[in-house]
């Protein structure tokens, strides 16, 4: 029984592991299109009331990690950008 599974996204999470920021363009459209938490997390209310509530389904992305990585990067390099005009 082969116990070892082969990461199919191992290549793409290198390759934005290793993604530097060096461009505020760059920076800021990734700070626009990566969103800061989880957009399909929800509840749904009839007359003010729980009907059901939508978990976050973020995490079962398998590079979430490294884009909240490359956004926080992203983010890091505009803020010292800033700080140092």
């Amino acid at each position: 029984m082969n116990t070892h599974k082969s990461d199919l996204f191992l290549p793409i999470r290198q390759k934005l592991d290793a993604m530097e920021i060096h461009n505020s363009k760059l920076a800021q459209l990734l700070c626009r299109v990566i969103p800061a938490s989880c957009p399909f997390e929800s509840d749904i209310k009839l007359f003010g009331n729980l009907i059901i509530h939508i978990p976050p389904l973020c995490k079962l992305n398998p590079l979430y990690e490294q884009l909240i990585s490359l956004r926080f990067r992203a983010i890091c390099y505009l803020t010292h950008l800033n700080s140092n005009t």
